[in-house]
């Protein structure tokens, strides 16, 4: 990779000419980013400017960049790929309510780091009324905070844009003798963009489908690639390869390949180890399509079977995943897929002799955590953008209903450590089943469900790979 010196003569290679965004290919509609900005317009009120930041580059080391991921709320409200932006609404401003600030197009850097969009790009491609230069950006902001109320921003998210919105409240304080106001009130953008993003649109379910898809074929894959000497880093690279090659180049989050009592580790990423014969391999495993992510784990045997024990342990988390997916339905509530799932597993645990009942009931067990040194997270998460994506759980101190259009991840697990006070046959046995669920008007949609996860299923996938064909 050269460096990224500045070059010491002007370029003769021209730039890349200006590009039309592919909305055919990405989630970033522009009707539909019209509308939400139109909505958030209204539900700001006249008397609001909302900022918003992209992400920063980040270094990963020296001069080499981390790869650039935009920041969800800037890229679902714009759908803006850049860094060095921050995205203004104004309700009822004269020259336009969206407003863009943007980096210019400039030839020799575009030589170096590639196409900017540019000024124009921003008035033409993603719907901007007005647009500037990012280096604006301090001499304008103070004109469009003339006279409002509240500045609505992510608030003590970066340090450093804090600082930069008290500097432009200054600015606006300073014309108070010419009878400017200036915003009085600073509130978090969160309250505004995050539950807007909880319930998915047609196009954002239809490419957290697709992005399910992807990972789904990926973990068959990588379970056909699996067997006693194949490395966990191998299994992780037959992930992500076959992720790229269906588009997906980006994951949303650390792969996790963890065989033997590393799958007790919640997340283990080292991905170092070798498969053993008799292990179990436990692979959390979700690819990024278009800024929205799936989220996926998948637990089998190294050597293609199941022990008896390791059977057993399975199939007590499959019952309680099956058990909390059903719960998956408009108008129950966050926390009762995991109410059944603990039910179910703390009942299995003292089936199966890692707990000790001594006389007391199921609920009693559940209340005193009995379950905690085997089961020891929730049960799921909101999924989107964001793997942990955001949306209240609760509203007004109650757990907060299902609706149509969240999706959730169903995740229950089992981790007995090998220096557990359990059975010696069930020790070193990590065990977690996720699935990426949508919440609809009937039905659960099991957006993963192209991954087998039926001992039996499994148990033919990977035979199949294993048999020579004819």
């Amino acid at each position: 990779m050269p460096n990224r010196v500045q070059p010491t003569v002007q370029p003769t290679v021209q730039p890349t000419p200006a590009r039309a965004a592919d909305q055919s290919k990405h989630p970033y509609r522009a009707a539909e980013l019209k509308r939400r900005r139109r909505a958030l317009l209204k539900a700001l009120g006249d008397d609001s400017v909302l900022l918003l930041p992209a992400a920063p580059e980040v270094i990963r080391n020296r001069d080499v960049h981390h790869p650039y991921r935009q920041s969800s709320d800037l890229a679902w409200l714009t759908g803006f790929p850049e860094p060095e932006a921050v995205a203004v609404l104004a309700p009822k401003r004269k020259d336009g309510a969206f407003v863009l600030f943007c980096r210019a197009r400039d030839p020799e850097r575009e030589i170096w780091d590639g196409f900017r969009y540019g000024v124009e790009g921003a008035l033409e491609h993603f719907g901007a009324d007005q647009a500037f230069p990012i280096s604006e950006l301090d001499e304008k902001l103070p004109e469009i905070l003339a006279d409002r109320r509240r500045v609505v921003y992510p608030l003590g998210l970066d340090d450093g844009f804090d600082r930069r919105v008290i500097s432009w409240l200054r600015a606006v304080r300073a014309l108070a003798r010419k009878g400017i106001s200036a915003p009085t009130e600073l509130v978090s953008s969160d309250r505004y963009l995050h539950e807007r993003r909880l319930i998915k649109s047609r196009s954002e379910l239809q490419t957290m489908r697709r992005a399910a898809d992807i990972s789904a074929a990926a973990h068959r894959r990588l379970m056909q690639t699996a067997q006693p000497g194949c490395s966990e880093q191998r299994l992780e690279a037959t992930f992500l390869a076959a992720c790229a090659e269906q588009g997906a180049r980006f994951q949303a989050y650390q792969p996790i390949v963890g065989s033997g009592a590393h799958a007790c580790v919640l997340h283990y990423v080292e991905n170092a180890d070798v498969l053993r014969d008799g292990d179990l391999v436990l692979v959390d495993a979700g690819c990024e399509l278009h800024g929205y992510a799936s989220d996926i784990t998948r637990t089998f045997p190294a050597n293609g079977r199941f022990s008896p024990a390791q059977r057993r342990l399975y199939d007590l988390v499959l019952k309680a995943q099956l058990a909390a997916i059903a719960k998956v339905r408009a108008g129950n509530h966050w926390n009762q897929p995991h109410k059944v799932a603990l039910e179910v597993l703390t009942q299995g645990l003292v089936d199966l002799g890692l707990i000790d009942a001594a006389g007391a009931d199921l609920k009693q067990l559940i209340k005193d955590e009995r379950y905690k040194p085997f089961f020891m997270h929730k049960t799921g998460h909101w999924l989107g953008m964001d793997v942990h994506d955001v949306g209240q759980y609760k509203q007004d101190g109650r757990w907060r209903r299902f609706e149509p259009g969240m999706v959730l991840t169903v995740e229950p697990g089992l981790y007995i450590a090998p220096d557990a006070e359990a059975p010696a046959e069930y020790r070193g046995i990590g065990i977690r089943i996720e699935d990426d669920v949508l919440v609809t008007d009937g039905e659960p949609e099991i957006l993963s469900a192209k991954v087998p996860k039926a001992p039996d299923e499994i148990e033919a996938l990977m035979a199949a790979a294993a048999t020579p064909v004819a």
